[in-house]
């Protein structure tokens, strides 16, 4: 038996736009937009209107999840649903009260919420007249949003969490265009980047304005970690590597935690002219208020080269021309998602945290597979034997009670995701869930994996 800390959380993740469905918001987000305006663009045409009807069925799935063994559910307040003007922060009622009825009826499932606040969803209407995280007035009025969450349902939530996955929103929506505003502006993400940081500290502040003398409530954020391996143990390789590490990680998890930026870093983003415009209050800030806890997501690793063509041949800054992606071969891969599977960076993940960031209390916020078509997996029974799943996450909790018998002091596991959830462009392309959804019909179904995982919450192991 492999057997966890007492106290160890078993959970699920997911977020409000993935989820909810957009019934009854007031405000549109950017993927409420873009999918108005372009359909065609989100796998199959199925957009983020009705997800998994969350908004309607929350009582049930809430009854679901909890037979699955889920004890935390990890998701989001949407500031398009909650908030009624954004320049002052007044409140829509009704979702008030959508908001409280679901953090009670988690409650009274014996689930406890861990609520985030910034899922990739900007309202639109900040992304057009702003620029989103481009502009630091936005900055100011996601703090205001964040402090309205704070004093409306801090009474009863004590583990927050300001971004998830920050560095999927330079990624997505100003690199590599699979997130609206679908941009490519290098120069432009690092002052995002810097933003985003900094948006994340004044919204640390405003918590800790109300709450900074009680133990017992904790903020955080959540980091997509992928730790950066070199293709060789050549200079090269080990260099690229590194700065791959800086951009991935690093540029996040040091101010978060250490409360400032990776001087290397800064020198390298300075030396290419592209650093961030910051001020020595806006610096105080991130310096001060760092988390309490991190939340790290992890599916796959990064494995690097040197890259062909040199950083300073003539070129538009981009953060990826100082290394290239390397395929390692004899990988082993999810092929439907084109993802390697890797666990032993749980592992690794958990030493870093150990040895590097004060040995930080965190949790693994985020981890699981997404299978496409997985009524090939549905038996006679009807319930989808996902096999594949269950092995998937044995093979990286192995990895991740190693790190914790090494002293790493991570607090939980959450699996992405409890019921099947909508995914942004991909939509349902790929299944995640110990739950399946029938979106056509939105009957909800646990799978074997479901099965599998109220055993390992209820003995604490496997």
């Amino acid at each position: 038996m492999l057997e966890f800390p007492q106290n160890f959380v078993w959970g699920a993740a997911t977020s409000g736009p993935q989820s909810e469905g957009n019934f009854k918001k007031q405000h549109q987000n950017v993927f409420d937009y873009w999918y108005q305006q372009e359909p065609t663009a989100f796998y199959d045409g199925v957009g983020p209107d009705t997800t998994s009807n969350f908004f309607n069925d929350y009582k049930e799935d809430l009854l679901l999840m909890k037979k699955a063994g889920i004890k935390a559910l990890r998701t989001s307040i949407q500031w398009s649903r909650l908030i009624d003007d954004f320049e002052t922060a007044s409140l829509n009622a009704e979702a008030v009260s959508f908001y409280n009825d679901v953090i009670d009826t988690m409650l009274a499932n014996g689930i406890e919420p861990y609520i985030n606040l910034f899922h990739f969803d900007m309202p639109v209407e900040l992304q057009h007249k702003y620029g989103g995280f481009e502009s630091k007035h936005v900055v100011d009025l996601y703090a205001a949003f964040a402090r309205q969450c704070f004093k409306l349902f801090g009474d009863r939530v004590n583990n927050w969490f300001t971004f998830n996955e920050p560095k999927v929103i330079l990624d997505g929506a100003y690199l590599y265009k699979f997130h609206y505003p679908l941009k490519v502006n290098g120069p432009l993400s690092v002052q995002v980047a810097y933003n985003i940081n900094l948006a994340s500290a004044k919204a640390i502040l405003e918590f800790n304005k109300l709450y900074g003398s009680n133990k017992e409530k904790k903020i955080g954020i959540i980091l997509n970690l992928t730790p950066a391996y070199p293709a060789s143990e050549s200079e090269a390789d080990k260099k690229a590597a590194n700065i791959a590490e800086l951009w991935a990680n690093k540029m996040f998890l040091d101010p978060a935690i250490k409360g400032k930026f990776p001087e290397e870093l800064v020198v390298l983003l300075r030396e290419a002219k592209v650093l961030w415009d910051a001020t020595s209050l806006e610096l105080d800030i991130i310096k001060n208020n760092t988390i309490d806890n991190l939340g790290v997501n992890y599916y796959h690793p990064m494995r690097v080269q040197s890259p062909d063509i040199a950083a300073n041949s003539l070129q538009d800054w981009m953060p990826d021309i100082y290394f290239d992606d390397y395929e390692m071969p004899g990988r082993v891969m999810n092929v439907d998602k084109n993802w390697e599977i890797y666990p032993k960076s749980l592992y690794d993940i958990a030493i870093n945290i150990r040895d590097n960031y004060e040995n930080i209390d965190w949790f693994i916020s985020e981890n699981g597979m997404g299978v496409s078509n997985e009524e090939r997996f549905i038996d006679e029974t009807g319930i989808v034997q996902d096999d594949y799943r269950i092995d998937f996450m044995k093979n990286h909790l192995s990895e991740l009670q190693k790190g914790i018998s090494e002293g790493s002091h991570c607090q939980g596991y959450f699996t992405w995701t409890g019921i099947d959830c909508w995914s942004w462009k991909n939509a349902y392309r790929n299944r995640y869930g110990l739950i399946r959804n029938d979106i056509h019909t939105q009957v909800k179904t646990i799978k074997k994996s479901g099965y599998w995982f109220e055993k390992l919450s209820k003995r604490n192991g496997f």
